[in-house]
């Protein structure tokens, strides 16, 4: 964030309405709390109605007069677009501005992203999501830079703005190796996950929808809750034990919001992962938003880009505690719950809801464990759902349903009427 010793920056935020796009004020006034969440305030706002943006100046140059005036007549110091800006599209409005700060959308993103990454990965993700950004329009920020403070690319890599491409190539192929190696460890810590046979829930959604709110109104875990974007960026997974004894792994990962920078997504790439691994997706949507429908779009679109389409998907819709009563639906989910993390109205049928569903990729097993293997019997109570189990002479009589995993290695306990 700004330091406490200087004013938020003030910024005129533009944006180029072309046929077809979503309302330009709904879109500005998400980019507006991205501005306020990286420090800066918004003075102002111009909206132009053009076929396509300007391949040279993103804005018409007739609107470049219009924004000079308006910002000099509002106090602003820069401008924010709402798009990512090409480097030629950067560099001419730059010049065409002067002495004003031109920004995009992503850098405001980036910023956000730098401020609030705290573990040692996501802060190699952000750094390498701004030098890759930053490598192809260094002739465009090289003049602008030294007059930029706080809002708009901070950071990570910051000290040295007016470093070359040869050295910015050679810090992203550090990057780049030193996050291999933590993919690596992730693989294998999956891997050992995966041997397990703990089923993993992964939750998903805009940000600001309420993911971190539910994982720990759902495991008890003391994740940073905020009400602002991209409160957290690092992957967290924590262990709930169901009524049955099931132990259920939840995962939360990274918000999504529109026009999501692609640097990130490939920069979060392995982050974003465990979502593809996980079984079930819990979408989470604020029920209490007038744009839910469109950011469960977005959701979904960015899931799909990750190639996360087969998975069981679970709507949750967050925040009912806001409404009237109201009861709403998801046709393109395998279910939907109304919930509220906050008051912990509906996590009950919610657990209900991902307990059906993993017994229903699971398989019966009916049998009796001798006492000699009573391993398997307490694999059975942490990686699948019991339904029963009765103590005999000869062992343990049980009936539950387990992972085809674990379900091989039960092979010859079955009862004769379950063979």
């Amino acid at each position: 964030m700004i330091s406490n010793d200087r004013s938020p920056e003030k910024v005129i935020l533009v944006c180029v309405a072309t046929e077809g796009s979503e309302d330009p004020e709904i879109l500005l006034d998400e980019l507006a709390e991205l501005v306020e969440t990286a420090g800066g305030q918004e003075v102002g706002r111009v909206i132009q109605n053009r076929e396509n943006a300007s391949p040279a100046t993103y804005v018409g140059k007739g609107k470049l007069e219009e924004i000079s005036a308006y910002a000099s007549a509002q106090g602003a110091t820069g401008i924010v677009c709402d798009d990512e800006l090409s480097p030629s599209q950067m560099r001419n409005l730059s010049e065409a501005l002067e002495p004003l700060k031109v920004l995009d959308r992503t850098m405001i993103i980036l910023d956000i992203f730098a401020d609030h990454a705290s573990s040692s990965e996501g802060k190699l993700e952000v750094e390498l999501a701004q030098l890759r950004y930053r490598a192809a329009r260094i002739r465009a920020l090289a003049g602008s830079y030294d007059r930029q403070y706080g809002l708009g690319m901070r950071g990570p890599g910051e000290k040295k703005l007016e470093t070359d491409r040869r050295i910015i190539r050679e810090r992203i192929a550090v990057l780049a190796g030193e996050l291999k190696n933590v993919s690596r460890t992730r693989e294998v810590t999956r891997s050992l996950r995966n041997r397990k046979g703990l089923p993993l829930v992964s939750i998903v959604g805009y940000t600001n929808a309420g993911k971190s709110t539910l994982l720990n109104a759902l495991t008890g875990s003391e994740v940073l809750e905020e009400d602002k974007l991209f409160a957290t960026l690092d992957t967290t997974i924590r262990s709930y034990i169901s009524g049955t004894g099931q132990e259920i792994l939840f995962s939360d990962t990274v918000g999504f919001i529109r026009k999501l920078p692609h640097h990130l997504v490939d920069a979060f790439r392995s982050t974003l992962d465990e979502a593809r691994f996980a079984d079930i997706i819990l979408q989470v949507a604020d029920a209490s938003d007038p744009e839910i429908r469109a950011k469960m779009r977005v959701v979904r679109d960015t899931l799909a880009g990750l190639g996360i389409s087969d998975k069981p998907i679970i709507t949750v819709f967050n925040k009912c505690d806001k409404l009237h009563p109201a009861d709403l639906r998801d046709p393109e989910a395998d279910a939907s719950v109304m919930i509220s993390a906050k008051t912990g109205e509906g996590l009950r049928q919610l657990i209900e809801r991902v307990e059906k569903i993993l017994s229903e990729r699971s398989c019966r097993f009916d049998g009796i464990i001798p006492y000699t293997q009573g391993s398997l019997a307490s694999d059975i109570r942490t990686r699948g759902r019991l339904l029963s189990e009765e103590y005999l002479p000869e062992g343990i009589k049980i009936s539950a349903f387990v992972p085809p995993e674990l379900a091989g290695r039960l092979k010859g306990f079955e009862t004769e009427e379950n063979i």
